[in-house]
């Protein structure tokens, strides 16, 4: 008798696990060979690191896939959540918890947790991975190796046009010291004029252009063992590689439109590289058609199109009006992102052109920069009579807050891109998870209430990657707004409030 109830509990028990059990897909664009060791890296990362919340870990092969199955103990009940990841492309997980008393936040966090770890691993395999990029009839240009410790000044650049600011600010002293009485009006017509012609500069830092004609780029990625990655490089360098990356174009997409793997094994054979199919990926996006249809849900002309050939991931948008406009957008990018992924982010730089942002930061500036020169400092020289080194200190105090209130202005805007790429292209979640991927370390170290605080803060114009992921997430079925500024600028102070209210 008591074997039969026990019976009907664990049966009862297991539909209502079954009920509540959330199944979901990660992108990765780790070849199909590097998905075992994928599952090796969350192992070795991951689980083993903190041996006391899981239990049952497994590794197993269904149906020639290879799966992970672990179960996460949650310490302050007795619920648990049984999770199984399948290595396929895309990743295929469920998470199944053991009764409804599992907070929605665990599963979350779980979630988030597996996502970052995907692209931990991925940025791993980059460092092993060969990268070809073409356009055809074009120039073949070698990828530009940004080095780690570059890397965030890069996204800082491409991420908006106030290191303009900066530059700006740099020039003042000199100016003043040969200009002296025409000095201001100087600087505010250099200010200007590199807003002016911002199309034309971010234009120039592309290699190739994209236009109806010439409208795609083909990309092929190709994963060596780090052993074989390092003799490769040692007895050849990039020059080889860029005659390899002609030497296929040349017997591929000059002959026949398209890559063909077969060809570019034997290009790598000719190398001394064993070529395997399963490390190998080949990708044809079609840029110009991406920036017409983002054009087209903004009711905007389309803009020129530069691609820059690094694997920083990341897309820019600037010019003086729409129809003076530029997007700049790198191979990273492509790579990393799925194609309804790279919509959304150009939806994102459209709500920039269309909300002529460069121009707003560019009045934002000069009016600061004219009230400290005309207004803040005569008021402490005439009305405290300051010494010079008093007046230094408050200068050098002055201008951190006022950099950081025109940054934290900068997220008004930057929210505002989030909010129309969301409306107008119509796929929140998809901005959100391109956010992840693009931004899974900073993601990471957000946890950190110090670190969220600094990037509310600091001298950057994006909110926190966690506050525009969680915000897009909410947005089941986004409706048009009537003022998205509006409702951006508060989004971005309740936030903020949030973040300064003890958890």
């Amino acid at each position: 008798m008591y074997s039969e109830k026990a019976s009907v509990r664990n049966k009862r028990d297991g539909e209502m696990a079954s009920e509540l059990a959330e199944a979901f897909k990660i992108d990765t664009e780790a070849s199909p060979a590097d998905l075992d060791d994928l599952l090796r890296f969350i192992v070795q990362y991951y689980i083993l690191k903190k041996q006391e919340f899981f239990r049952n870990v497994n590794r197993t092969t269904i149906n020639n896939d290879p799966v992970l199955t672990f179960t996460l103990i949650y310490p302050k009940t007795e619920g648990f959540v049984d999770v199984e990841m399948r290595a396929r492309k895309p990743i295929e997980v469920t998470m199944t918890p053991s009764n409804e008393m599992v907070p929605k936040r665990v599963l979350e966090q779980l979630r988030e947790d597996l996502g970052i770890l995907v692209q931990l691993f991925e940025e791993e395999v980059r460092k092993t991975t060969l990268y070809f990029s073409w356009i055809e009839g074009e120039e073949v240009i070698p990828e530009k190796i940004m080095a780690t410790h570059k890397k965030a000044t890069g996204r800082i650049f491409f991420d908006s046009m106030l290191p303009l600011f900066i530059i700006f600010i740099a020039l003042n002293y000199f100016v003043f010291m040969y200009f002296g009485y025409y000095a201001p009006i100087i600087l505010v017509a250099v200010q200007f004029a590199m807003i002016f012609f911002s199309d034309k500069i971010i234009a120039r830092l592309g290699d190739w252009t994209i236009n109806q004609r010439n409208p795609s780029i083909h990309l092929l990625q190709y994963h060596l063992p780090v052993e074989e990655h390092r003799n490769f490089l040692q007895k050849y360098g990039m020059d080889q590689i860029v005659e390899m990356k002609k030497e296929i174009y040349e017997k591929t997409l000059a002959v026949k439109g398209e890559l063909d793997c077969q060809t570019a094994k034997e290009v790598f054979g000719k190398y001394g590289m064993e070529c395997k199919p399963e490390n190998m990926s080949t990708k044809k996006v079609n840029v110009y058609e991406l920036v017409k249809t983002a054009a087209e849900k903004f009711n905007l002309p389309i803009p020129r199109i530069a691609l820059s050939n690094t694997m920083l991931p990341n897309a820019a948008a600037t010019g003086i009006s729409p129809s003076r406009g530029t997007v700049l957008i790198t191979t990273g990018l492509l790579v990393q992102l799925e194609e309804d992924e790279t919509l959304s982010v150009l939806g994102h730089e459209f709500s920039h052109l269309k909300g002529r942002d460069p121009l707003i930061l560019f009045g934002l500036t000069v009016s600061e920069f004219l009230f400290r020169l005309y207004v803040f400092f005569p008021f402490l020289f005439t009305l405290y009579n300051l010494s010079l080194t008093i007046f230094l200190f408050f200068q050098y105090l002055y201008f951190p807050i006022a950099l950081g209130a025109i940054y934290f202005i900068g997220k008004f805007l930057e929210s505002r891109a989030d909010l129309e790429s969301a409306i107008k292209i119509g796929e929140p979640k998809v901005l959100a998870e391109a956010l992840r991927k693009i931004g899974f370390r900073r993601l990471q170290f957000e946890r950190m209430p110090a670190f969220r605080i600094q990037e509310w803060i600091g001298w950057d114009p994006h909110p926190p990657i966690y506050f525009r992921i969680g915000r897009l997430e909410k947005m089941e079925t986004p409706v048009e707004e009537r003022h998205p500024l509006i409702r951006s600028v508060k989004d971005v102070i309740s936030g903020f409030m949030a973040m300064l209210r003890p958890s």
